[in-house]
């Protein structure tokens, strides 16, 4: 499932991977984001299994510890879809928390994997388990194209009691961190007038509450209030910055040293993975489907 893909020559042999520099002529980097990639890949190359040259990560240790030492180096998995492969050379794993079993997370927790679950904080899908628990008057009057109707975030007492369920779930199945969905209504259509302030309120009390059931919260997203929310998130998930030109707006996390775990859907890692590992991102491509394929970039 995680099979790396080699492009191989007309004679039958590998195509050797291409130098940091040369990667960053094809895809048109300037300056200062060559030398960004230049910085990040050190002494190893980039598309080359860094391994070697990769040092030991510091153990998991409490839940909500990230240190600031190990920020690009994690590797990780994202599986929403298909059956759990708990067998991928990932130090994290981003999964879906009513789907996930215990004897899952122990098997991976096992293996010293960390464990992030993803909720919907902002959404409702008629899917969820819980669904029936928001009352009317917090649902949107439109779905999403996923069918998942935005909430009210304004209305902080209606739903702070279903969040609060949802993350003593993650952790009770030994997950140690949450990765907050859908937390940017107020950019959306959401069928309510939440403003910015609307928005960043409410996603610094869903950050609070997490940490105060220990589990360290994470961003998905959310580009339009990183800068604001930093500060609040241990940790952000970013979904095609590079196709869609855009990661600067993620330096705030590397900047403080957090990390950044980054996916693209399209293309090969000689179009990716020179701007993201530059950047300091731990990056993957993935399926949109998120099931259990994943292709890393080389971590320096």
């Amino acid at each position: 499932m995680g099979e790396v893909r080699r492009r191989r020559t007309g004679s039958g042999g590998v195509t050797p991977p291409a130098q940091p520099a040369e990667l960053a002529m094809r895809i048109g980097l300037g300056g200062a984001q060559v030398r960004r990639a230049m910085h990040a890949g050190l002494a190893c190359t980039v598309l080359v299994s860094l391994a070697a040259c990769r040092p030991d990560l510091t153990p998991p240790g409490a839940p909500t510890s990230w240190p600031s030492a190990s920020a690009r180096l994690w590797r990780w998995q994202w599986q929403l879809d298909g059956v759990l492969d708990v067998t991928v050379e990932a130090d994290v794993f981003v999964l879906d928390p009513v789907n996930t079993t215990a004897a899952q997370t122990a098997d991976l927790r096992a293996r010293h994997r960390r464990l992030v679950c993803q909720v919907h904080v902002g959404t409702v899908h008629p899917d969820d388990p819980d669904a029936t628990r928001f009352p009317p008057q917090v649902r949107g009057p439109t779905a999403t194209r996923s069918g998942r109707t935005w909430l009210d975030v304004r209305r902080w007492d209606a739903l702070r009691p279903v969040l609060a369920d949802r993350f003593r779930l993650c952790r009770g199945k030994g997950f140690g961190a949450v990765l907050l969905a859908d937390a940017d209504g107020y950019a959306n259509s959401p069928g309510f007038p939440l403003d910015f302030d609307d928005q960043l309120q409410f996603n610094r009390r869903v950050a609070a509450l997490a940490r105060s059931l220990d589990l360290s919260p994470g961003l998905r997203g959310n580009l339009g209030q990183v800068a604001a929310l930093a500060p609040d998130f241990d940790f952000a998930v970013d979904e095609e910055c590079v196709r869609l030109n855009r990661c600067d707006k993620l330096l705030p996390f590397v900047d403080a040293g957090k990390p950044v775990f980054h996916v693209e859907y399209t293309g090969g890692l000689t179009d990716f993975c020179v701007t993201s590992v530059g950047y300091g991102f731990a990056s993957i491509r993935k399926h949109r489907s998120l099931d259990a394929w994943r292709l890393p970039c080389p971590v320096p």
